[in-house]
């Protein structure tokens, strides 16, 4: 089975000197599954005790009650620490929940005008599109052209500079309105304040 917080089926094995698949899939080395003859070793708090043997450093680790975690395996000798691998596991996990939770998440939504769309349902559609760029969101504002409207591109333009002037007091315009097949599109994001 699964732990919940990985996006991904990988493998887990306890502590007792095992390899430990963390969520990002690098494989993070610990006690007896370390391989190095001699390691430089740090303390739990990040001072420096020399290089030793691995017996040695695992004895160092054993005799505090804590796990030998190899942090810098490509460093010649490897660099371990002395330190509780389920504690800092926990820490790192903590970390990554509170960037993800700080990060800035910005919706585009769509709204769909007509050639032939009346002044008050335009109003309407502005609206909505004003409570959705005060959210922060982004907006994408696109018409559509069926059979012979193609001709009428120029009443489109109108329509999209008509609907940019309406809600310029929350929205600027990032790209201008362009035609793409049978569709026009164009983008607004939020007013940034100054």
């Amino acid at each position: 089975m699964c732990p919940q917080f990985f996006n991904e089926c990988v493998p887990l094995y306890g502590y007792g000197g095992k390899t430990i698949a963390t969520k990002d899939n690098k494989q993070t080395q610990i006690n007896d599954e370390i391989r190095a003859e001699e390691v430089r070793v740090l303390s739990e708090d990040g001072e420096q005790l020399g290089i030793m043997s691995l017996e040695a450093a695992l004895a160092l680790a054993e005799e505090e009650e804590l796990d030998l975690v190899n942090i810098s395996p490509n460093a010649n000798p490897p660099v371990c620490k002395i330190l509780d691998y389920g504690k800092y596991r926990y820490e790192q996990q903590k970390k990554e929940k509170n960037a993800k939770k700080n990060q800035a998440v910005t919706e585009i939504k769509e709204i769909r005008l007509s050639l032939s769309i009346e002044d008050h349902d335009l109003q309407v559609k502005a609206k909505s599109a004003s409570k959705f760029l005060k959210e922060g969101n982004k907006l994408k504002v696109s018409i559509r052209f069926r059979g012979r409207e193609m001709a009428y591109s120029q009443i489109a333009f109108d329509v999209m500079k008509k609907f940019a002037e309406l809600i310029s007091d929350c929205g600027v315009v990032e790209k201008e309105a362009k035609m793409e097949g049978r569709r026009m599109f164009m983008f607004l994001g939020p007013k940034r304040d100054k």
